[in-house]
């Protein structure tokens, strides 16, 4: 049983990382864009929602049950928000980069928004065996005993490089990219997680790309999720 997250610089690759380690380890592998897809797909309307039985053993049976969970607790709280009255507004914020996130939404407030982050993360990785790709999934899962919290970082200048190659643009470009990108994620943290999100406290390792294979990097995060809890060992 593991649970991954992953955070990471701009640039450092963390994603691609994450979908190595995720086959790795035979789990399943969740970033923003499979949230955003789930909240698109099989979203319900409210009237319609039904409870599911907690036993799910597919990602896609997962994701269905994470947005009918949060639909629920929607409609329990009487929400009328875009965010809160259905998953057509979710998949709208999810959308949402991390700059845009923290400079704030005219329908949403802070509290909501980090209540449904937190609600998504933890209906998500409710059954284990999943890697979550940042937002702010190492802080609302930081208590949790089968969790490995992992930072990647690396220095700017080759991150600066694999956005140019991945993004087919110069490298100046890519610096522009990095930097207000990088500032966002940043700011993304310490509003709505109070944390500094490169701080390497707030993780069990933290790995540098500039330093480390993307092979070893992958192995060392694979060893580690599989190791037992302190309280087991």
């Amino acid at each position: 049983m593991a649970i991954v997250t992953l955070s990471g610089q701009i640039g450092a690759n963390a994603r691609e990382i994450g979908r190595l380690v995720a086959e790795r380890l035979s789990i399943d592998y969740v970033d923003q864009e499979i949230l955003i897809e789930a909240a698109r797909e099989l979203g319900v309307p409210m009237e319609s929602v039904v409870s599911h039985d907690e036993r799910t053993e597919t990602l896609s049976e997962r994701l269905a049950h994470m947005v009918t969970n949060f639909l629920e607790r929607s409609a329990a709280a009487g929400a009328a928000d875009p965010m809160l009255g259905g998953a057509g507004g979710l998949d709208m914020v999810l959308s949402q980069t991390y700059a845009e996130a923290a400079a704030g939404m005219d329908d949403v407030s802070d509290d909501e928004y980090v209540q449904a982050m937190a609600n998504l993360i933890q209906d998500v990785a409710g059954h284990d065996n999943v890697l979550l790709i940042g937002r702010g999934s190492q802080v609302v899962l930081r208590e949790h005993p089968n969790a490995t919290h992992v930072l990647i970082v690396g220095p700017e200048e080759l991150r600066v490089a694999n956005i140019a190659q991945r993004d087919g643009i110069s490298t100046k470009e890519a610096e522009k990219i990095v930097h207000s990108q990088e500032k966002g994620r940043v700011s993304f943290h310490e509003k709505f997680f109070k944390i500094q999100v490169n701080d390497p406290s707030h993780y069990h390792l933290t790995l540098n790309v500039g330093r480390l294979t993307q092979d070893q990097i992958v192995s060392i995060i694979g060893d580690a999720a599989q190791l037992p809890a302190p309280d087991d060992a």
